[in-house]
């Protein structure tokens, strides 16, 4: 893990720093056995026969195929402009209200969560449309790009997440149950942006003017009715997986295809954007996969060699409480937070983190939207803080680093709140999943 950690302090892509490693480590585990001798040449089949076995499996796994969907699905979204509507929506409705434009933004954070499943992705399309119009009515550049930085973190959180595929494949999880078990945790976080929006615009009214523009009844009803097509995705989604309808993949499928024909019929989008969609699908999904594979080839090994079971052992001999082991886990996921992406940390520690979840009869469910919250808040944490870069790079005149720095650190004393609420109420996050 440490080879690991040093390959991707380098810049190496977290995929071959995994991947290298996981498989150079098996060909040195079967070349130099405990029994002695070395067995160079000998020891390049087992290796490799092990290492395309746990592909194979992975690949095998037939939940893998929301990811392209929801991908997919994503772009097509954006390039009809149906996850803009949300926010053109909200922002009819809240203009009037103090910090209304920012509130309109982490709403159509949330909208646009609800449809692609990226932070990332979330963050660079809402700071394009809403930071610039924030700008422009006065608001402070602190609030402005913390809000979208911070709101950018729901893209993960409210299903359907591309973080919770991968969990619920390698932590062996319903990725329905996941999704429907996030519900709450997403709204809830969202609902904290708001608190946080609220107490700024009181305790600091220049922050944020109040907007002049009045929109007539008529209009913003107009407006809604707009993004109708956001509305009837989210529910082919959440309420087609809570209904039991369709599974966590059925429901990919079908959103993506509806997505599509109502695009198209509307001539909201055209076939070589659809290209252009599908194209950038395929490049994010061969990279997500990519990594998943290098990822099981590192639990492999872990597995092939017994190193989850000492970590085990060793946190079992030191004897903690299950709240010290959580805090624990805790901080551990907040450190790496700083310099590593989310899915990398995610692939990396599960191996060793699993096993002593389960050790404590602690449900994997309710660990799973834990582990994305922490990795979502890493998303907005210095150094590294990737949203807070994207929101650096899509807004023009490029807003200064350290200010969104500062703009977000409400909403991660928000989260800190947000999290802690769930580590001490599990009911909250595993009530929806247990009325399936």
């Amino acid at each position: 893990m440490a080879v690991v950690l040093v390959l991707i302090a380098l810049r190496t892509p977290v995929a071959f720093a995994l991947g290298a490693t996981a498989l150079l480590c098996m060909y040195l585990y079967f070349a130099l056995p405990r029994t002695g001798g070395v067995r160079l040449e000998m020891a390049v089949r087992p290796a490799m026969t092990l290492a395309t076995t746990a592909v194979y499996e992975l690949f095998y796994n037939y939940s893998l195929t929301a990811i392209p969907m929801f991908i997919a699905l994503g772009h097509v979204c954006y390039r009809a402009g149906i996850t803009s509507e949300i926010y053109y929506a909200a922002r009819a409705w809240l203009t009037r209200v103090p910090g209304g434009l920012a509130m309109a933004s982490v709403l159509g954070c949330g909208g646009f969560a609800a449809i692609s499943g990226s932070s990332l992705a979330c963050a660079a399309t809402m700071g394009r449309v809403a930071v610039p119009e924030m700008l422009r009515y006065g608001y402070s550049d602190r609030l402005a790009t913390g809000s979208v930085a911070a709101g950018g973190t729901l893209g993960a959180l409210i299903p359907p997440g591309i973080v919770f595929i991968i969990y619920g494949v390698f932590a062996e999880q319903s990725i329905s149950a996941l999704f429907i078990a996030a519900i709450i945790p997403g709204l809830l976080s969202m609902l904290g942006y708001w608190i946080v929006i609220a107490i700024w615009t009181t305790w600091r009214r220049q922050d944020a003017p109040r907007g002049e523009e009045a929109y007539p009844l008529a209009q913003r009803l107009r407006v809604l009715a707009g993004s109708w097509p956001a509305a009837v995705i989210f529910v082919i989604i959440v309420g087609g997986i809570y209904g039991g309808v369709f599974t966590a993949t059925e429901a990919a499928a079908v959103s993506f295809v509806t997505a599509t024909v109502v695009a198209l019929a509307t001539r909201r989008l055209r076939l070589r954007h659809l290209g252009s969609a599908l194209w950038e699908t395929t490049v994010q999904s061969a990279a997500i996969f990519l990594i998943a594979a290098a990822a099981k080839l590192f639990a492999s090994f872990v597995s092939l060699t017994g190193m989850a079971n000492e970590v085990v052992a060793l946190v079992q001999a030191a004897n903690p409480g299950t709240t010290a082991l959580l805090i624990g886990i805790v901080l551990v996921y907040l450190v790496l937070g700083m310099f590593l992406d989310p899915l990398g940390i995610m692939l990396l520690t599960l191996p060793f983190v699993l096993p002593l979840i389960e050790g404590r009869g602690l449900d994997l469910i309710w660990f799973g939207v834990v582990v994305v919250k922490l990795l979502e808040m890493g998303l907005i944490t210095p150094p590294v803080g990737l949203n807070v870069f994207v929101i650096n790079g899509v807004t023009q005149p490029p807003v200064p680093v350290m200010r969104i720095f500062a703009g977000v650190l409400p909403f991660f004393a928000m989260d800190v709140a947000v999290l802690s609420l769930l580590l001490a109420i599990p009911a909250l996050t595993l009530a929806l999943p247990a009325a399936l």
